[in-house]
């Protein structure tokens, strides 16, 4: 950090200010974060010991695992240490890390959503050709493609940021360290910054929407010219998964980020939804609607048992 920025710590005034209310929250939350835990943990192991879901949709499946549980911890177990602690502050160095952390994980997640609508693509439009077009090699490219350049996003993101100077205001309207949240402490200039984060989140989130927008139009196409209605049931049970966790992630992500920064209710719950809810609902969302991951999670416990 600047020598010249005076303030060392931020003061995050969370959810509430009432204690019991707190003790509440506190149960909540954590009740959330093992179910997270678990439930992504649960689907990770699923997918690496059964051999039928060793195909391109499952191992993405797992990357999405993964990263929930990376995006759920940056910002869940610093709300509950709050919940608890009579000192709520944060050092401005630590608060630094938690805003590239957050947008590093949430635009890796944007990424993969839309390579996901991509593989639902080529799955559906070419099945004959989709063990040739989906090869190991392109996964992985995709998905260190997606790591990389969410983190370069961030990275851009956090060096603009890290000219802000804090003088002066030190609470933080928020149970956790976001960038929007950051300006309005400021006491210089957060132009450049602000250009950056809107530019990045033009580019990066709406280009990744854009490319699940135009994946599913053709899927909607090939799916409606299928003549058996079982055949496009099936077809729409695929995708129907992957289209919850899409709406899940963008209806809350993008709107925090593009609405004006007030410290109202609705940017808590909008950040609620995406950084802590989200990450728990996604496990269910695949396992309940998916009759293959219903069977490997029946076959796993099978031969637990």
């Amino acid at each position: 950090m600047r020598n010249h920025s005076v303030v060392s710590e931020f003061i995050l005034l969370g959810l509430s200010a009432d204690p019991q209310i707190q003790v509440l929250l506190f149960v909540l939350f954590f009740v959330i974060y093992i179910l997270t835990l678990m439930g992504n943990l649960m689907l990770l192991l699923v997918i690496r010991v059964d051999f039928q879901l060793h195909i391109p949709m499952y191992f993405f499946l797992g990357q999405l695992s993964f990263l929930d549980l990376c995006h759920s911890s940056v910002t869940v177990p610093k709300l509950l240490e709050n919940l608890l602690s009579e000192k709520k502050t944060v050092s401005v160095e630590c608060c630094m890390a938690q805003v590239f952390f957050v947008f590093a994980t949430g635009g890796t997640e944007s990424c993969l959503l839309a390579v996901m609508a991509y593989d639902r693509y080529v799955a559906i439009t070419s099945p004959l050709l989709y063990g040739r077009v989906m090869s190991r090699q392109l996964c992985m490219g995709l998905v260190g493609g997606s790591w990389g350049l969410a983190f370069l996003d961030a990275l851009i993101n956090i060096l603009v940021a890290l000219n802000l100077d804090f003088c002066e205001a030190q609470n933080i309207h928020h149970f956790s360290c976001e960038l929007p949240s950051l300006y309005p402490l400021s006491c210089s200039d957060v132009s450049a910054s602000f250009t950056a984060l809107l530019c990045s989140s033009l580019l990066h989130f709406f280009g990744n929407f854009f490319l699940i927008f135009f994946s599913y139009v053709h899927i909607l196409i090939t799916i409606l010219s299928i003549s058996s209605t079982k055949g496009r049931n099936k077809d729409f049970s695929t995708c129907s998964s992957h289209l919850t966790a899409v709406v899940f992630f963008y209806s809350s992500g993008l709107l925090r980020y593009l609405m004006p920064n007030s410290g109202s209710i609705q940017e808590l719950i909008f950040s609620l939804q995406y950084s802590v809810v989200t990450p728990m609902l996604n496990p269910l969302i695949y396992s309940l609607k998916n009759k293959e991951v219903k069977a490997a999670v029946r076959r796993m416990l099978r031969r637990c048992v």
